[in-house]
């Protein structure tokens, strides 16, 4: 088993996971090099496979109706964890009433509590107490840097001498950020030197080395956080392909994001997350997902870069009818189509190939 940087985590994601709401839990299951681990709780899937109920391929990583069973059965497999992560991702990012019971449970038995919510643990006084009782720690990935340590925008990012890609998408909650690990991991495995650029608290999380969190970033600072993050890697690493994260989607009504990732990032291409099935904004009732072919013209007008390639979400669809989505989102636009959580990322790799400098 590879070392972990933070050891092994039991994730806490009750009535969200396999929902949008639990796409940080969702992320973490599907890949992480920060945390192993070792289970999740949310009681609609006691008992099952995390990695069976999510891609119906198993992982390993078993779900737990409660803290209780979850500690019950970790310490008699020796998998007592060091950390509880907060695996729920709710619009507003706030944390479940319900939910501080679990927390203070978890503190009590000395486990340290990363979160990613907008509703910050460490305001709370009484966990404050609890974890300084315990000797552990509580951290909130979403939390601010000071402003003496954010970066604003100096044009270092026209040294980037690779290959630069944008996975953005069509909505929030689309499956941006697990397109670019795969994406990542596939270009790694070829033989090249790739780095992934993460944008918000769960590719942190997932242990992304190069990240900023967009949504929590004084807005003055956006742009040249993203550019510290893209230097930074491009000299550390001396990588053949960069890939940013994207963050929302440049129509969405709560979630307008990308417009900073094409001006700041400068990538050379784009890559389009979709989900064929979704006709409204994510969260949205009424808002009605503008077109493909608008939302790739908005980027290309925006950025005056090319989509390259659309890689598709097969949410709502059964596995034998991904394939023709892919073929008719090709014959709508032009563009080659992939489903690579699906089949993998290979044949995406094989249009970008060439265009590594």
């Amino acid at each position: 088993m590879k070392k972990s940087i933070d050891g092994k985590a039991l994730i806490y994601c009750e009535g969200a996971f396999n929902t949008p709401n639990g796409k940080t839990a969702h992320g973490l299951t599907r890949f992480t090099e920060r945390y192993h681990i070792v289970g999740v709780i949310d009681s609609n899937y006691a008992g099952k496979d995390a990695g069976e109920v999510l891609d119906g391929k198993k992982n390993g990583i078993p779900i737990f109706k409660n803290m209780e069973s979850a500690i019950k059965e970790l310490t008699d497999k020796g998998m007592i964890p060091k950390s509880l992560v907060i695996g729920l991702a709710p619009d507003g990012g706030r944390l479940p009433e319900q939910a501080k019971g679990t927390l203070k449970k978890a503190l009590e038995m000395g486990w340290n509590l990363d979160s990613g919510l907008h509703d910050f643990l460490s305001n709370d006084k009484a966990l404050v107490n609890l974890a300084a009782q315990n000797n552990c720690r509580i951290r909130d990935v979403r939390k601010t840097p000071n402003r003496d340590e954010l970066h604003f925008f100096s044009g270092e990012i026209e040294k980037v001498n690779c290959l630069k890609l944008a996975v953005l998408g069509t909505d929030s909650a689309i499956g941006k950020r697990t397109t670019a690990w795969l994406i990542v991991h596939e270009l790694i495995k070829r033989g090249h030197k790739a780095e992934m650029i993460g944008t918000g608290q769960t590719a942190w999380m997932q242990g992304a080395k190069y990240s900023m969190v967009m949504d929590s970033c004084i807005n003055d600072f956006v742009s040249g956080e993203i550019e510290h993050a893209v230097v930074s890697a491009y000299t550390n690493e001396k990588p053949d392909v960069i890939v940013i994260e994207g963050q929302g989607s440049l129509m969405n009504p709560a979630y307008p994001g990308g417009f900073e990732i094409l001006a700041a990032g400068r990538p050379d291409y784009v890559i389009l997350q979709h989900a064929p099935k979704r006709v409204e904004y994510d969260g949205f009732p009424g808002y009605k997902l503008h077109s493909l072919k608008e939302q790739i013209n908005a980027i290309e007008v925006i950025s005056g870069k090319e989509v390259i390639a659309i890689t598709v979400n097969h949410e709502g669809m059964l596995p034998e009818e991904i394939i023709p989505a892919c073929k008719e989102i090709t014959r709508d636009t032009g563009l080659p189509a992939f489903d690579v959580l699906a089949h993998g990322a290979n044949d995406l790799i094989d249009i970008l190939i060439d265009e590594i400098r």
